[in-house]
């Protein structure tokens, strides 16, 4: 596994900014596997402010519940790494940040697996008004692997729901 030049994921987050920017949209983001990783990503873009309306890092299961809406019985019967609790997260940072697309990052990004899932399981989202898009993904590597392919990811994802590129998964 090869992480993410700095400059790469900076790149995919301008020209998502610039994406959503030219669409008249704005962003939010949750965050539990890249612990606000993603929002600093996109703040290091000169003029992220005009899009990029604010970050939830919901690192405790209980608080994806209580900030983001994530469904309690969901996150007692699956856990926090799962790809409807990913789905959820988007929907929910979308919602309450009063965003017209919303991020979300959940995962395990190792050592130890977690909930039974291994190392490097991973689940992003990406909620619009059109719908949420979600992809899991297994990825190989020490933990700044995982959290620096699961930056890229989203933000290519995110890239895909708004029609500039197609999303692929990180390697």
């Amino acid at each position: 596994m090869t992480v993410p030049a700095a400059d790469a994921a900076t790149s995919v987050a301008a020209r998502l900014l610039a994406a959503l920017e030219h669409r008249g949209w704005t962003l939010a983001v949750a965050e539990s596997l890249t612990g606000g990783a993603v929002c600093a990503r996109l703040v290091d873009v000169p003029g992220a402010s005009r899009v990029l309306r604010g970050g939830v890092v919901a690192y405790a299961t209980d608080l994806k519940a209580a900030l983001l809406g994530v469904d309690d019985q969901l996150l007692a019967v699956r856990g926090a790494v799962d790809p409807d609790v990913a789905a959820a997260m988007a929907a929910g940072v979308r919602e309450r940040l009063g965003a017209d697309l919303g991020l979300a990052t959940t995962g395990v990004a190792g050592p130890d697996p977690q909930d039974g899932r291994a190392p490097g399981t991973v689940h992003v989202a990406v909620a619009t008004s059109a719908g949420t898009r979600v992809a899991s993904w297994r990825i190989a590597g020490d933990r700044v692997a995982v959290r620096a392919a699961t930056v890229q990811g989203v933000l290519e994802l995110a890239l895909a729901a708004v029609g500039e590129q197609e999303a692929t998964p990180p390697r």
